[in-house]
């Protein structure tokens, strides 16, 4: 009987059939070929294609990650928001360089993003916290994520007062929700093949122009 650990060695990857990677018919800008295959995940049914594995370094340097939602990607880089309080917050203010990275699995194809994460104004970060729905917006005031909670209990407590003030104010935002940006240095496009041979092209950012570069398996 196999356990959980053969289970592990034996489970299968790269199954594919996967779409074709036409790398000479790369657009010049890595934000434009990472629109196209956003688009790609979506009309393969991906779940969840904005979500995303955001990298971090704390001030021991020792590295930290969690996946969160890119809110929107433009010429400018790709965005997210948290609470400047809680823990990435925090270590992006202490080392702004974060790696951002998306994985596909139903069309085999990975992008990895290397840059620097910037604070927008305030209003973009107001703006973006009222898009959020009102559970999310209460438990964003709460100022309280990653804080050792003593029960559920007080969770509860403490969300419902949450609501309560949102009712009783709208448009009431979180002083330390922020919005970020973060500014690519390099772009890495990976995409699978079910032989192995896998297909790699990297963007970097280099005198404000982007160049790139097939790279090795």
């Amino acid at each position: 009987m196999n356990t959980v650990r053969d289970l592990i060695r034996q489970s299968k990857t790269l199954t594919g059939p996967f779409p074709e990677f036409p790398i000479n018919e790369a657009p010049g800008l890595p934000h434009e070929l990472f629109l196209e295959w956003f688009q790609t995940a979506i009309d393969h049914a991906i779940p969840e294609p904005h979500s995303v594995a955001l990298s971090t370094i704390d001030e021991n340097g020792a590295p930290d990650a969690r996946v969160l939602i890119i809110k929107d990607v433009d010429q400018d880089g790709w965005y997210f928001a948290s609470s400047s309080l809680s823990k990435k917050g925090k270590q992006i203010e202490f080392n702004p360089n974060v790696a951002l990275t998306f994985y596909w699995p139903g069309v085999g194809r990975q992008v990895r993003i290397r840059g620097k994460a910037i604070k927008m104004d305030i209003d973009q970060s107001a703006n973006d916290f009222l898009k959020r729905g009102m559970m999310a917006r209460a438990i964003a005031l709460l100022e309280k994520q990653s804080s050792v909670l003593k029960d559920q209990l007080e969770f509860e407590e403490a969300l419902a007062e949450g609501i309560k003030r949102i009712k009783q104010k709208p448009d009431l935002v979180s002083p330390s929700w922020v919005l970020y940006r973060v500014m690519a240095k390099e772009v890495e496009f990976w995409q699978a093949d079910e032989e192995r041979k896998h297909i790699r092209l990297k963007y970097t950012l280099e005198h404000n122009m982007w160049l790139r570069e097939l790279l090795w398996p």
